[in-house]
């Protein structure tokens, strides 16, 4: 038994020739992420606090679609949403619809800790975050030019573009819109300490153009995000299709009715159950494996175990 930590920045289908400027902030910002994980379990913060720390990092990083880089609803806004989850108590708090907060994981471990409810959305979450104090600005902070000129070129071919569509989609484009997610920038965290304590945290802006309201599979427990005394899982790709799939949950529940190894049951869940190109997660067991499958073209992700083991990569 070890620590392990894992992260992600979004899978789906990552061109294999994005150009460096899109890519290198992306692995440099995984690669900081993944040594400040590495320090905290070291210095004995708990998986809790190291996955809240982490996906902070990631929501302030313009790269990923989550936090400052959230992409824009149909009607050029932002709508950011996050999910943490305790896996020894299975305490978890959950957000939706915020519009002005910094970080919105904060938000939602605020949820899980000051409130006897797990899901607080929209209005509601809004006005808890200014009754607790956190971190709050106008809401033209998260509206980037990158996102504007994303959400331009999505309503011009009417239809929702994936994070990682680093070509700009042709007007005379006639394939049907995606049925559902794009949320291929959304960002995670899952990790265990030495005590085989386990926490997930995830946190996204959703996807380009859409429907101002939905929600997607990040913060729904058991979808995006879960964790257990087993294993923590946090998911990425089309949010519909890991809600259909009940993707996390799924690798805790085949872990614990089956018997089967971290690896075994979350390859079950990539290969089997959520559909060709929809998915990746991340996950650790209580025993400290880590395994990050996928589905789709790639996924930037990153890995370390206190065995020495580390790895980061996309394809």
């Amino acid at each position: 038994m070890g620590w392990a930590i894992a992260l992600h920045g979004g899978a789906g289908d990552i061109p294999k020739d994005m150009p460096p400027e899109l890519r290198e902030p992306r692995e440099a910002s995984l690669r900081y992420c993944l040594q400040t994980a590495v320090d905290a379990l070291k210095a004995q913060k708990s998986p809790l606090d190291v996955v809240e720390i982490v996906v902070r990092e990631l929501e302030n990083n313009l790269y990923f679609n989550a936090g400052r880089g959230s992409v824009l609803t149909s009607n050029g806004t932002v709508e950011m949403e996050a999910c943490i989850m305790d896996g020894n108590t299975k305490n978890c708090g959950a957000v939706s619809g915020l519009t002005t907060v910094v970080n919105a994981i904060s938000l939602a471990r605020l949820v899980m800790e000051k409130t006897p409810h797990i899901y607080l959305a929209f209005e509601g979450a809004e006005a808890f975050a200014r009754e607790q104090g956190v971190e709050t600005t106008d809401s033209s902070h998260f509206i980037t030019p990158r996102n504007i000129e994303r959400l331009k070129q999505a309503k011009e071919a009417n239809k929702v573009q994936v994070d990682y569509n680093t070509r700009p989609i042709p007007k005379d484009d006639k394939t049907p819109a995606p049925s559902g997610d794009s949320q291929l920038g959304t960002v995670g965290c899952v990790a265990v300490d030495s005590f085989g304590h386990l926490a997930a945290a995830t946190s996204t802006g959703g996807l380009v153009n859409k429907m101002v309201g939905r929600i997607g599979d990040t913060p729904v427990i058991g979808a995006g995000t879960y964790a257990n005394k087993l294993c923590a899982v946090s998911a990425t790709g089309q949010g519909e299709a890991i809600i259909r799939a009940t993707v996390a949950r799924d690798v805790a529940a085949l872990m614990e009715y089956k018997g089967l190894s971290l690896k075994e049951a979350a390859d079950y869940v990539i290969e089997q159950s959520a559909p060709k190109g929809t998915t990746g997660l991340i996950a650790v067991s209580a025993t400290g494996e880590v395994t990050m499958p996928f589905n789709t073209t790639g996924m930037f992700r990153a890995c370390a175990t206190e065995d020495g083991h580390t790895e980061l990569a996309i394809w």
